[in-house]
């Protein structure tokens, strides 16, 4: 499957990936954590590169969660100075290929020379309309789901909204970026079977498919294998898929039986 061949109605609207891997493949080659980091940016060029070409509107990327905070100030100290470098290294060719950088998270916590950049980079590509990339960084879904809550309990407490007007189009209006449309697939790279954290409430629909592929070795081949993959599921949102009519002559009444409500 390549790009020139794949059919829109098959592709993902919305692409969100948790980066899974990076330390593991790094021990493996006996280097150190951040050469797993440094190989993973390459990564992630590749797959803005192949989203663009395809035309998917959004890709959201866990760059760095709430819970990465764990590790040593060593390696969280060489992760922000890398998620900086490179934000600065490839503003410009985002720019020249229309995409458009967001971030998803607080940034009030991040170094100020990071903050700095990447304000600069969201600014520098607000009016692009190309592919959008959403940075999940110092981010976590709990925590985004419990403001969006503290945000509505306030107008609620000022007056300005009743409780019943609360449904669930208006509380995903307080999430971080209320115009990005839910993820349509998930890709988890690196074996691991969990969410970790990543976006809790948009993903409630969104397919879900993971490789043991480590994010330093995912590729463009393995990005379109997802997409093949996902096309090949039918999505139905809790319904079920129609079924061919039986014809009324073929109907025998006393052998229909009812049958309890389908989950």
């Amino acid at each position: 499957m390549a790009p020139e061949s794949a059919v829109p109605e098959q592709l993902p609207r919305h692409v969100a990936i948790i980066m899974d891997g990076n330390g593991r493949w790094a021990q493996q080659r006996h280097l150190p954590r951040l050469e797993g980091h440094r190989r993973g940016e390459k990564t992630v060029r590749e797959i803005i590169e192949v989203c663009g070409e395809l035309g998917i509107g959004d890709l959201t990327l866990y760059t760095f969660s709430l819970e990465n905070w764990r590790r040593s100030q060593r390696e969280i100290g060489h992760l922000m100075g890398l998620i900086e470098a490179v934000a600065r290294k490839n503003i410009r060719e985002l720019c020249d290929k229309n995409v458009r950088l967001r971030v998803l998270g607080s940034m009030e916590e991040l170094p100020a020379s990071l903050r700095r950049e990447l304000e600069r980079d969201i600014e520098l590509t607000r009016h692009n309309t190309g592919l959008n990339v959403n940075l999940a960084l110092n981010y976590g879904g709990r925590r985004e789901i419990v403001q969006a809550a503290q945000s509505l309990a306030r107008q609620v407490a000022a007056g300005t909204l009743q409780p019943e007007d609360i449904d669930e189009d208006r509380f995903a209006q307080e999430l971080y970026c209320p115009d990005m449309p839910d993820p349509d697939l998930l890709i988890r790279t690196g074996g691991e079977m969990r969410l970790s954290n990543f976006l809790l409430w948009e993903i409630a629909y969104s397919e879900i498919w993971v490789t043991d592929v480590l994010w330093p070795d995912f590729n463009r081949q393995h990005l379109l294998r997802a997409f093949e993959d996902y096309g090949s599921r039918q999505r139905r949102f809790g319904g079920v898929p129609e079924e061919t009519p039986v014809p009324a002559e073929a109907a025998d009444p006393e052998t229909i039986v009812p049958t309890a409500g389908a989950a």
